[in-house]
């Protein structure tokens, strides 16, 4: 599917239902270009599109919306921010799966963490660029030359990169091709769909800086095959800064390495320092989520390690803390050999004792659980354990 900025800025009418009338009105005529009524009305003739959008009526209707929400105007109480719906409208924008898209703060964020997940530069290898790229990202494969990768520029000709350059500078070693689709310098658009052909018939990967492209001519991932790409909104997306994309391919994932660690990565964790939290050997265990909107880059999308879900007895038994003599037959059957919790370092426990390690009791209340939850024989960390 190819999708057009005209087609783009029809689907922008039908925001959600949810969106103030005065958002909805703004919008409303955005299915016929030029759509004059969709901005404010000014003396200036603005011709820096390429650089940075003007913001429509819509939008800004929108971020009223939201900060109406945060400043807790009870009007707008039922407002709710659609994270997901915006990453399905811009998979459509660029024909991508709504999975395969997450948010990044900018461009050049989107570009270095695909750097960083390629191991680059400790893994070395050989990366072609060129010079009609996003003068920004200049700096960063330099960086990667004085690191030890072998970096090939392929320089503009009469303002082009030729095809014939770019193939010539692929070969079997090489691990990334890393260039703008549309050019920040002078609107060169490349043949990325050929790029990409001949990257992958040498093993290579294809980055694409789509920040003058998404929104302003025909992008489709699918077609061009390009494995990641990014862009920021404030040009011809129309939003602002610190709001951007990154595309990735979803069965590159396992070839990746996770880079990024943090609060929005995680489906799911326990701790074990808090002063209800179960006993545990480790500060926390936690399921990492998939490349997802809201992390940027946290890659993988199965448990690692491969647990089961975290509020499942088993799993509470299993990371709770190991007993203090797990060989020790005098210990068995004894208070100190449930305090196992059929923890992996059992021991020598007999069949009949991990049974017996489990209270009869969905709720038990005793040994400092206290909070209706499946019994944990042990003592959780006091206070002190955190600093209190």
């Amino acid at each position: 599917m190819d999708m057009t900025r005209r087609h783009w800025l029809s689907a922008v009418a039908a925001l959600p239902a949810a969106l103030p009338a005065k958002a909805k009105a703004a919008t409303a005529q955005l299915t016929a270009l030029p759509a004059r009524t969709a901005f404010a009305t000014t003396d200036i003739a603005y011709l820096d599109n390429g650089s940075q959008h003007p913001v429509s009526l819509g939008a800004k209707a929108a971020i009223d919306a939201y900060f109406a929400k945060r400043m807790l105007d009870p009007a707008a109480m039922g407002y709710k921010l659609d994270d997901d719906g915006l990453r399905a409208k811009f998979a459509r924008l660029i024909n991508a799966d709504p999975d395969e898209i997450s948010f990044v703060q900018s461009t050049t964020a989107g570009e270095q963490a695909v750097i960083r997940a390629l191991d680059l530069p400790d893994a070395g290898g050989h990366v072609v660029t060129e010079t009609l790229h996003f003068f920004g990202s200049f700096a960063l494969y330099e960086d990667l030359s004085r690191r030890g990768v072998d970096v090939s520029w392929v320089r503009a000709v009469n303002g082009r990169i030729r095809l014939e350059d770019i193939k010539a500078a692929i070969h079997k070693g090489t691990k990334l091709v890393a260039l703008s689709q549309v050019s920040t310098v002078n609107g060169f658009e490349h043949d990325l769909k050929a790029i990409c052909d001949h990257a992958h018939a040498h093993g290579a990967l294809v980055y694409a800086d789509i920040i003058h492209a998404a929104g302003c001519v025909p992008l489709d991932v699918r077609a061009s095959g390009v494995d990641f790409a990014a862009c920021a909104s404030y040009k011809w997306l129309m939003g602002d800064f610190g709001l951007g994309f990154l595309y990735v391919r979803k069965d590159l994932l396992p070839r990746l390495t996770r880079r990024n660690w943090g609060y929005y990565g995680i489906s799911n964790f326990a701790t074990h320092v808090y002063p209800l939290d179960a006993p545990g050997n480790t500060v926390h265990l936690r399921c990492w989520r998939g490349l997802r909107h809201w992390h940027a880059l946290a890659y993988g999308d199965r448990a690692t390690p491969p647990f089961p879900r975290l509020d499942c007895r088993a799993w509470r038994r299993r990371h709770s803390a190991p007993c203090p003599k797990p060989d020790s037959a005098s210990a068995r059957g004894t208070a100190s050999a449930r305090a196992c919790n059929l923890h992996p370092r059992r021991g020598s426990h007999t069949a009949a004792d991990r049974r017996a390690s489990r209270c009869p009791k969905e709720t038990c209340r005793s040994d400092g659980c206290g909070q209706g939850q499946p019994h944990h024989v042990g003592k959780p960390l006091s206070s002190d354990a955190f600093g209190a």
